[in-house]
């Protein structure tokens, strides 16, 4: 039997949470108007292209990405043409709305404070643990304070999804900058270059590849949020799962989870064609 008074962390929590919600209220509720009403025009935007359309436009993409090669462009031809069969359209691009703005902020954020982590130990030291636990945390965990701060919808799936998909691209960026040879740092020093020059022209270029796989991380932790996020009200091919899952439907949940792998096939491939070129 413990004989020591636990410490009470979850009222420590709970208190740390209300100032925060009672503090930024006003801001909080700007954020979720403005986000949501954001992310549901590009959804309309999205929905209002012909579905043929974007799967052509897809296809093209992936045959250039992929240095004219067939294999990807047809795949996502009869994968997206499988999704609009079934008639999860609308929720293919309501999930690809959540991807691509949870990726963005995740890679906005992620790259300028790896970067930081690379031209400061200390900052390196103080930012790894953090990241670590951001990583070993139970993504369901993320849904707490997302729906303590934004309520219910779109916009807290983004803000759970962005804090678990960030990690990568902030590793990523650290490690590839640091990787790039001193010799060239010295010899880019040697010429008088600036530290932006230095940054800009030696460093980043020859750390792309290393940066891209940590992009590529996130984007695909960004999808595989889909369904979690879906608990709090995200729309998309997650609820779809979701609701299949409550009403034990093994095959409406089959169908909804085919056509996420589609689309995390074709995204990894073509986040992966970007990642070819080398330096």
């Amino acid at each position: 039997m413990n004989n020591f008074s636990p410490i009470p962390i979850d009222d420590y929590v709970e208190t740390a949470m209300g100032w925060l919600t009672d503090t930024f209220s006003g801001l909080f509720k700007a954020v979720q108007n403005n986000g949501e009403d954001l992310m549901n025009g590009l959804t309309s935007l999205l929905t209002a292209i012909p579905p043929f359309v974007f799967i052509l436009v897809v296809a093209v993409l992936a045959f250039v990405a992929t240095g004219k090669k067939f294999g990807l462009a047809i795949f996502s031809i009869l994968g997206l043409l499988l999704v609009y069969n079934q008639e999860l359209w609308e929720e293919l691009m309501q999930t690809f709305t959540l991807v691509l703005f949870s990726s963005l902020i995740a890679i906005i954020i992620g790259i300028p404070l790896g970067i930081l982590m690379s031209k400061n130990n200390w900052v390196e030291e103080m930012v790894k643990p953090i990241l670590d636990f951001m990583q070993t945390m139970p993504g369901f965990v993320y849904l707490i304070p997302a729906v303590a701060f934004f309520g219910i919808g779109v916009v807290p799936g983004v803000f759970a999804s962005v804090i678990f998909a960030l990690p990568p691209t902030v590793r990523f960026t650290n490690l590839g900058i640091r990787q790039v040879p001193k010799e060239l740092v010295e010899a880019a020093d040697s010429y008088g270059s600036t530290a932006n020059q230095k940054l800009f022209k030696v460093e980043l270029p020859l750390a792309k590849s290393t940066i891209m796989a940590g992009i590529n991380q996130t984007v695909l932790l960004s999808l595989s949020m889909v369904v979690i996020a879906s608990m709090i009200g995200a729309p998309g091919l997650g609820r779809e799962v979701l609701s299949a899952l409550q009403r034990a439907q093994v095959g409406n949940g089959f169908v909804a989870g085919l056509c996420l792998v589609i689309f995390a096939i074709i995204v990894d491939r073509l986040t992966q064609s970007f990642n070819k070129k080398k330096y």
